[in-house]
């Protein structure tokens, strides 16, 4: 698949536009909270072939924007099961964290999803893999040759595990399940670079529990 990374808003999210190349069929995985990504792929509606909307988490920074993306394309949505209560509480969550200009409406899933489950888009298909532990359904979605993470890991760390709803030990039992992936996969997380398993197994503080038991000497 053909993998467009837009980072927007105030957070610096990336969102994607995952496209299979035989179909030009195509999917926009997370959405930032502003209105960029919609005046982004607004400018191509013409030429671009939406059939799904995919949410990593419901997190205001990657979740935020739904309504906007909804009002240009009417297709169905796909969010973990587990993430329906932080999800839900969109309206106030920027009273979390002190900026209530951020309470953003939920917008519309269409699909709760639950691990193992299998989106196809056009003629490829996206396997979803839970991740709880930065919140409890943050999700993966990933092929034969990429991942896109949200925000379970990061080039050179993991998500944040302080936040309201979110969950250390879920997090360590994640990352355990992520590893479990072939390592040539490319990484594409919520924020930063493009990275891979293996670069992060080999060099990731934050996983350094998991380089013992798969015999992995930190670079």
């Amino acid at each position: 698949m053909k993998i467009e990374c837009f980072t927007v808003g105030m957070f610096h999210v990336n969102t994607y536009l995952v496209t299979d190349e035989h179909s030009g069929a195509s999917a926009i995985i997370d959405t930032g909270e502003s209105q960029q990504l919609a005046q982004a792929l607004g400018a191509r509606r013409d030429t671009l072939n939406i059939v799904a909307i995919l949410l990593t988490h419901g997190h205001i920074d990657h979740a935020g924007a739904l309504p906007s993306l909804q009002e240009l394309w009417d297709v169905p949505t796909y969010l973990g099961a587990k993430e329906r209560p932080l999800f839900e509480a969109l309206p106030r969550q920027g009273d979390w964290f002190g900026m209530p200009q951020l309470n953003r409406p939920c917008g519309r899933i269409d699909h709760w999803i639950e691990d193992g489950a299998t989106i196809s888009i056009g003629d490829s298909k996206l396997q979803y893999l839970s991740t709880p532990g930065h919140t409890p359904g943050q999700g993966c979605f990933y092929d034969d040759s990429d991942i896109i993470v949200g925000d379970t890991l990061f080039a050179g760390s993991i998500g944040r595990t302080d936040f309201p709803m979110s969950n250390p030990a879920d997090m360590r039992t994640s990352l355990e399940r992520l590893f479990e992936l072939p390592h040539h996969l490319r990484v594409h997380s919520g924020h930063g670079p493009v990275t891979t398993l293996a670069t992060e197994l080999k060099s990731n503080p934050f996983i350094s529990f998991l380089r013992g038991r798969e015999g992995v000497a930190r670079s």
